[in-house]
């Protein structure tokens, strides 16, 4: 393949697919746009390395979300995360969303906040099947992991997430 054929390729499917990316890649992170970012960019830099090979076996999307979430799981693992300070005021706080972007009452920073409640392997197998609509298989396959763990921890974000987006005052305190 020639380079300017490869370039043109990749360059098609970063436009066709980063925002969608990005987006699921939030939630994955419970809304850190920043943390988001720099994994899906970590997984294009990766995917553009092996594009022949992804590109011959047609494996893009699993190809790129196998990247991004064990580049999620460094990410938390690494040792500068748990220098962060929990402090009772955010520095920045968001705007609020209009009205007409509610839906059912509980709007997007609602969700990011429960989803942020969950340890994060739970929240990454409840972003992979419920907003990415993975199989069971698919998603035990990105977390190296079993299909009962992949179901028990769904379960789980499930219900706990349900718990978190019915009480405000649970998702702002702790995550049992």
């Amino acid at each position: 393949m020639s380079r300017p054929s490869r370039d043109e390729e990749f360059s098609a499917f970063v436009r066709a697919r980063r925002v969608d990316l990005l987006r699921s890649t939030c939630l994955l992170t419970a809304g850190d746009t920043h943390l988001a970012e720099d994994l899906v960019q970590t997984a294009l830099a990766r995917l553009y390395v092996a594009w022949p090979r992804v590109r011959r076996s047609g494996t893009y999307f699993g190809y790129v979300w196998r990247i991004i979430v064990n580049a999620h799981i460094d990410e938390i693992r690494r040792p500068s995360r748990r220098r962060e300070r929990n402090v009772p005021e955010p520095p920045d706080a968001l705007a609020p969303l209009p009205p007409d972007s509610l839906r059912s009452g509980i709007d997007g920073h609602d969700v990011r906040a429960a989803l942020a409640g969950l340890p994060p392997g739970m929240r990454a197998a409840v972003v992979l099947r419920y907003w990415l609509d993975l199989s069971v298989e698919q998603t035990a396959e990105l977390l190296h992991c079993s299909e009962g763990t992949v179901k028990s921890q769904t379960a789980k974000g499930a219900a706990r997430l349900r718990e978190l987006l019915a009480d405000p005052q649970v998702s702002e305190g702790s995550t049992r």
